[in-house]
């Protein structure tokens, strides 16, 4: 358990070191493409800030939820803060969802009549933001996948990095002489990536707060495992939750044999949960298996 904790807070640690550079970097692109934007009246470009200013306030959500999820539990929050992570998670696939959502009701209204924009501004603002989101996107990439807080932040970084080669091909196109359309039809595809990329923000966070089991874990087969160990002969009110990404929990009843050592079966399903299951956190309440079945308590004749 002190191993788990220790490589979780190690995981975090590093976590948070990657998300102050990518910080950084969409700091700084921010505030060109805003600036270029407005100079070049490009909505590519406009659209593309906005999703970096969205990028912006998940990276400093994340940040936060990092530091809480690092505070140790106490009498009334016994896990402590660790599922602030998640929730950092969903807010960021809402963000997701509320950026792509305006940026195609404006790509909309510009259909019909596009205004005219520079060409040359639009291509070096994509090329130096598409710079700027591969940095970002490799720091993040090259940290734990595991962890969702870094993933819904490494999600953001992705799907601005695709956003900023759609900048980059309107640019292109207007400074060759084709149509001016090309550039809301980027919005609107820049939008539909950013909705995209909210799906899974949105669902594993979801089924972390419904305590699901962990994404790819088959009870059934946790539960034939617990089975499968000597003396033990059923579970029943098996339950696998995650408390946070990387942290697995579970609970069960397990009955086993009349006279056997049930302390020194616990220890042997503890050690299986671990090696086959990669689960630390255990709660397993043994149970001796009745001879005659369990008591039955009647009401007796006459009984008020």
């Amino acid at each position: 358990m002190h191993d788990h904790a220790h490589g979780l807070e190690a995981r975090r640690s590093d976590s948070r070191r990657r998300m102050w550079i990518a910080l950084a970097i969409n700091g700084a692109m921010l505030a060109i493409e805003v600036v270029g934007g407005i100079l070049t009246g490009s909505l590519a470009v406009l659209a593309d800030a906005g999703h970096v200013l969205s990028d912006v306030g998940a990276i400093a959500l994340a940040l936060l939820a990092a530091g809480l999820a690092s505070r140790p539990g106490g009498a009334r929050r016994t896990f402590g803060y660790q599922r602030s992570e998640v929730l950092a998670a969903l807010v960021n696939g809402l963000m997701l969802v509320a950026v792509g959502a305006g940026v195609a009701v404006a790509a909309i209204g510009r259909l019909g009549d596009p205004p005219g924009i520079d060409g040359a501004g639009v291509l070096a603002l994509g090329m130096l933001g598409l710079a700027g989101n591969i940095a970002a996107t490799l720091v993040l990439a090259r940290g734990s996948r595991q962890d969702l807080n870094l993933e819904g932040v490494l999600r953001h970084s992705f799907a601005d990095a695709l956003g900023s080669l759609g900048v980059v091909a309107a640019g292109a196109v207007v400074l060759a002489g084709g149509s001016v359309i090309v550039d809301p039809i980027v919005g609107l595809l820049i939008a539909a990536l950013v909705l995209a990329s909210s799906w899974r923000l949105i669902k594993e966070p979801f089924d972390v707060l419904m305590e699901a089991a962990p994404a790819g874990l088959d009870v059934e087969g946790v539960g034939a495992a617990i089975c499968s160990v000597d003396g033990v002969r059923s579970v029943h009110d098996l339950h696998v939750w995650t408390v946070t990404p990387g942290f697995g929990a579970l609970a069960a009843h397990v009955v086993v044999s009349g006279g056997c050592d049930r302390d020194l079966i616990r220890r042997r399903l503890e050690v299986l949960l671990h090696e086959r299951f990669e689960i630390d956190h255990t709660t397993l309440q043994i149970e001796e298996e009745a001879p005659g079945g369990l008591l039955e308590v009647e009401r007796a004749p006459g009984d008020p």
